[in-house]
């Protein structure tokens, strides 16, 4: 009996005795590894940092801004369904701007502040990452690209973007708005909690495409004629697009290296061609998710 009591007792005291928390740290003595790489032995990170070196196309620094960027479990507390969050989920600057971004994490656990699509020529990877491994502080500054464009921000730990951590940054006028960012945006795949069981959407076959019937070669060869004034023209629409962009490209390919320039256009390329491709998806989703009309009954 007399052992019971005592198993009781102590079960009851640990049940009270508070859990030992790790201390709030500043991590300002962190190691450089080069590349804008920084990070200490206790959990403190900062890559692509960059305080100096203009992108290309930015005369001159615009502005030198500071943001405090809090994130936790707490935050997520105003967006149903989510387990962590910023304290912010969208941020808005001019192009050009230097910005310096304190990273504070306020939970037991690793958090990050990741920016993506910064260009690669200056940013190893595309990318400025804050990191803190449980509560703490840490630092970083980048430059921020010319142009209007919005950027995803995140924590990359695995389902904690995914469970609500992420916002945008809008440069500029910033572009299309992110899907599915807290308190911005609707939800991709809203959740569903009225028990009703899912049905799939049933998308229509698209219309079959009609062939025009053939008509008989015409006895004058024309191919020659048509190829040429193809060319021509193509060759015209060319040389008035190259004048009328070259002094956009001057300006933005103003300081950059050789390497740094063919960097660039291969980015600038990549991006356009993802742009087309998005769009000729949206323009095919459009037309094959129009349900058929129905004919009336006779």
């Amino acid at each position: 009996m007399d052992k019971k009591v005592a198993i009781a007792v102590l079960i009851c005291a640990l049940s009270v005795t508070p859990v030992s928390a790790k201390e709030f740290q500043d991590h300002t003595k962190m190691m450089e590894h080069g590349e804008g790489h920084l990070m200490d032995m206790d959990g403190g990170m900062v890559m692509g940092q960059n305080t100096d070196t203009l992108p290309g196309g930015c005369d001159k620094i615009a502005g030198t801004k500071e943001i405090t960027v809090h994130a936790g479990h707490k935050y997520a507390e105003k967006f149903p369904g989510t387990m962590f969050a910023f304290d912010q989920q969208e941020y808005q600057f001019e192009p050009c701007t230097k910005l310096t971004v304190h990273f504070v994490n306020d939970d037991e656990i690793r958090h990050q502040w990741m920016m993506h699509g910064l260009p690669k020529y200056l940013y190893p990877k595309g990318m400025f990452h804050l990191e803190v491994s449980g509560p703490g502080k840490v630092s970083g500054t980048l430059i921020l690209p010319p142009g209007d464009k919005t950027y995803l921000v995140h924590c990359d730990i695995a389902q904690h973007m995914e469970k609500g951590m992420k916002g945008q940054l809008k440069v500029g006028k910033g572009g299309e708005d992110l899907p599915s960012i807290p308190g911005v945006t609707a939800n991709i795949f809203p959740d569903d909690y009225s028990g009703k069981p899912y049905v799939a959407e049933v998308i229509p076959a698209a219309p079959p495409i009609t062939t025009p019937t053939a008509t008989a070669p015409s006895s004058i060869d024309t191919t020659a004629t048509d190829t040429g004034s193809a060319i021509s023209g193509m060759t015209i629409i060319g040389l008035a697009i190259g004048l009328l962009t070259a002094p956009l490209l001057a300006k933005r390919f103003k300081g950059m290296s050789p390497g740094e320039v063919v960097a660039t256009i291969f980015e600038l390329t990549s991006h356009g061609i993802g742009f087309l491709i998005e769009s000729i998806a949206r323009l095919i989703k459009l037309f094959t998710s129009k349900k058929a009309i129905p004919l009336p009954d006779k």
